[in-house]
């Protein structure tokens, strides 16, 4: 009986039109399953219409196989309908597309390492969205056209480029023109890889392009930064765009600004963040828009990315622990002047380490949206932070950190977005991080002393300098 009923399946399949008719009418799904030709969306077949037309369902007993999701891990969220689902089940947003229910479109927001590296992973991938670079001043715009309009991305010493990309210049001046005069086109899907400081001013420029059924990814490092923009952007609650997080582990290094090489592979957690902050509970999990449900299918069945998507309290842990890391490796490596395996085999500096992991230990287990959750104080006590930050330090032993690179640049550095995370969230908890606020104080002063050096505005004592008189 099990062989007759395969036998029936596999003729059900090879009964199917997998194939397209034509290239206008091609869709690949997100997960592995047959492909299925779709009419167009306009199509009108009278009174023998099937609202259903251009989805196929599959036997329960080989169906689960083959809509299995690329990713590793199941994430369960409530759908738009109030039903609860993984992430194999939402609907496929290539089709979604197609019905012309949501643009396919996908804006990235900046040209950092991150953003040039999905956007050269999903110009691979078969049936691209369209893809476009919002940049924030001319410079990088002529770079664009100067680097032949594509990205380049090295891996294993060998170069890739992709390109088809448009780019479009945002401008402070846009938003202040009258509502007439400004760029009206709106953004569904919106992935944020500028740098954490420079994330408020970034979507200040395209904020009215912005709404309730947008959605922004942020892949950038750091914590704090939807609280931040509902705050001073975002402010009504009805019209706030939604907000997913994601945490790469991908090492990328920049060699000039459509340029990156890559130098450790990894992943790319994704996950939604509810209106009011991370820590919900399965019960009260985020409803996915049909915006949000599009960038995470579309996100994980792009393999060179290795996305998978995750719970948001997962994701909110996964995020704390790759906090740590710069909060102690970054900042120490900047005011040391030194690259991260100098830390190693220090006793003054293992103290010291010792002393801002003890802090940083006790805010964590202490916040409230983590309590009660199996293993808290084992996973991030402060023996197993410690073992945590002496494996990053050994795997990146030769590498200068970010912080310690934008110290010397004399940039505005990501603290406030990380030490400063755990200092605010620590006084909200009656817990004085006293060492952890020295430490972000002396790297704010070293680098307002190299700002200054790089300027040219250092004081400096006039006596010592020689008359130039005759």
């Amino acid at each position: 009986m099990k062989v007759d009923r395969v036998i029936r399946n596999k003729q059900w399949l090879a009964s199917l039109h997998l194939g397209p008719r034509n290239s206008a009418e091609q869709t690949i799904s997100p997960v592995r399953s047959p492909k299925v030709s779709i009419p167009p969306a306009d199509s009108n077949d009278g009174e023998n219409k099937d609202p259903n037309r251009g989805t196929a369902k599959l036997p329960n007993d080989i169906g689960s196989t083959i809509s299995t999701a690329i990713v590793t891990r199941k994430s369960r969220y409530s759908g738009a309908d109030g039903a609860r689902g993984d992430i194999s089940t939402l609907e496929n947003p290539v089709e979604t597309a197609s019905k012309g229910a949501l643009p396919r479109r996908i804006y990235i927001l900046g040209n950092g390492n991150v953003g040039k590296l999905v956007a050269h992973s999903l110009a691979g991938i078969p049936n691209r969205p369209p893809i476009t670079f919002l940049l924030h001043h001319q410079g990088a715009v002529n770079q664009w056209y100067k680097g032949g309009k594509s990205i380049e991305i090295i891996q294993h010493g060998a170069a890739e480029r992709s390109s088809g990309f448009d780019v479009e210049l945002t401008s402070s001046h846009d938003r202040d023109k009258p509502s007439h005069l400004q760029t009206q086109s709106s953004i569904h899907n919106l992935v944020v890889s500028v740098k954490a400081p420079a994330t408020l001013e970034a979507l200040s420029t395209i904020a009215h392009r912005l709404g309730r059924e947008s959605t922004l990814l942020f892949i950038n490092e750091g914590m704090g930064i939807p609280d931040e923009l509902n705050k001073k952007l975002f402010t009504d609650p009805e019209t706030r765009p939604g907000y997913m997080v994601g945490v790469s582990t991908h090492g990328l290094r920049t060699l000039s600004s459509f340029s990156s090489t890559v130098y450790g592979i990894g992943t790319i957690a994704l996950g939604l963040l509810p209106q009011q902050g991370f820590g919900v509970s399965e019960q009260t999990s985020p409803v996915l828009s049909p915006s949000a449900r599009y960038l995470l299918r579309t996100m994980t069945r792009t393999p060179s990315l290795a996305a998978m998507g995750l719970t948001a309290i997962d994701l909110y842990q996964l995020q704390l622990e790759k906090l740590v890391g710069k909060a102690i490796v970054d900042t120490l490596t900047a005011v040391f002047n030194c690259r991260n395996g100098d830390l190693l085999d220090n006793f003054g500096v293992t103290r010291v380490m010792r002393l801002l992991i003890s802090e940083i230990s006790l805010v964590i287990r202490s916040l409230p949206e983590l309590q009660g959750i199996p293993n808290l104080d084992l996973r991030f006590s402060p023996s197993k932070l410690e073992h945590l930050i002496v494996s990053l330090v050994k795997t990146s032993a030769s590498q200068k950190s970010s912080m310690l690179q934008e110290v010397e640049r004399g940039i505005m550095t990501e603290i406030d977005y990380s030490t400063g995370y755990i200092v605010r969230r620590g006084k909200d908890l009656g817990i004085r991080c006293v060492m952890n606020y020295m430490l972000m104080q002396m790297v704010k002063g070293k680098q307002n002393m190299e700002s200054r050096k790089i300027e040219g505005i250092l004081s400096v004592d006039k006596s010592e300098i020689p008359s130039i008189e005759k």
